[in-house]
């Protein structure tokens, strides 16, 4: 069953994206640049064990946001509003995360291959055929999976700084460091341990816009969730490479300047060895896509059109 309803531009931009990344792209001109779409509907998808709340957005071809440890699609917003201009543009909450509620009994052990299952029938309800699919930090990890297991439904999967680290040499330091920092947080709690997970793995850049987002309703119960079921898991995950060689004219991977030697950033040079792919190199940090969301989505789009992997009505 599915459900839609209308958003009104003021919620639609309401909420944690907005609020983090509004300032930033002020100082900067950037909202001038590229006008946001204002329109768009809400719906919810049932699927296996959960009901996914989603969001579209524009006109065009489907592109699906699958966001990383925030877990819910509210971080996509403003960028959202700008690459509607190109495409029909789906956010959503990743299921257990902020909206999306679960509705019968999960197998924790099989999470990563159930989310690229969700995914998949996302594409499957809302598009006529395959999609773009983007996915940033954990949720490239999800996006890389439902290119392995459903290649039928992916047109161009877009990897921004998924956080597979075992394809790194020293991949097992940063696994055992994903344990410690959940070992805080299980003796001192979540914001002691969100802070030492951000020194160490990302640039300040993406620290302070980190900082910076608000607290919601969700917040808590959405770093429970993350903390408790894909800290450990997802960054020690063994990617399905065979798959994805076979796939691999469809991958298109993409690192931020200022994330140059932290841990996302180096897995995407890794997979581009393994996979024979460029790594498309842009402006800004891991977070980019918060702190200049007129900017990224026009590099975006910029950049998937000079390889091919533009947009097409």
């Amino acid at each position: 069953m599915t459900l839609t309803r209308p958003i009104a531009r003021r919620s639609f931009c309401g909420g944690f994206a907005a609020a983090a990344a509004l300032p930033l792209a002020a100082e900067r001109g950037a909202m001038a640049e590229s006008p946001p779409q204002r329109d768009g509907q809400a719906g919810s998808l049932e699927v296996p064990g959960a009901r996914l709340h989603y969001e579209t957005q524009g006109s065009g071809p489907v592109l699906i946001m699958v966001a990383g440890a925030a877990g819910t699609g509210d971080p996509f917003r403003m960028v959202a509003s700008h690459l509607a201009a190109h495409y029909t543009v789906v956010i959503y909450d990743r299921r257990g995360f902020s909206r999306s509620r679960l509705t019968g009994p999960q197998d924790y052990d099989q999470r990563l291959k159930t989310e690229a299952d969700d995914a998949r029938r996302l594409v499957e309800h809302l598009s006529r055929g395959p999609a773009t699919v983007f996915g940033t930090s954990s949720g490239a990890i999800i996006a890389l999976d439902v290119l392995a297991r459903h290649p039928s439904v992916v047109r161009t999967l877009i990897a921004y700084e998924p956080a597979a680290v075992r394809q790194l040499p020293d991949g097992q330091k940063w696994v055992d460091f994903f344990a410690e920092v959940y070992d805080l947080y299980r003796r001192s709690g979540i914001e002691a341990a969100l802070k030492t997970f951000r020194e160490r793995a990302f640039a300040e850049t993406d620290r302070q816009t980190m900082a910076r987002a608000p607290k919601t309703e969700f917040t808590l119960p959405n770093a429970t969730h993350w903390f408790e079921h894909e800290l450990r898991q997802y960054p020690a995950v063994r990617l399905d490479l065979a798959a994805l060689k076979a796939h691999a004219d469809r991958i298109v991977l993409m690192s931020w300047r200022e994330s140059r030697g932290y841990p996302a950033y180096q897995v995407n040079l890794e997979l581009g060895k393994k996979l024979s792919r460029d790594v498309i190199e842009m402006p800004g940090g891991h977070v980019g896509f918060l702190a200049h969301p007129a900017e990224f989505a026009r590099a975006l789009v910029e950049a998937l059109v000079r390889i091919g992997h533009g947009p097409k009505r």
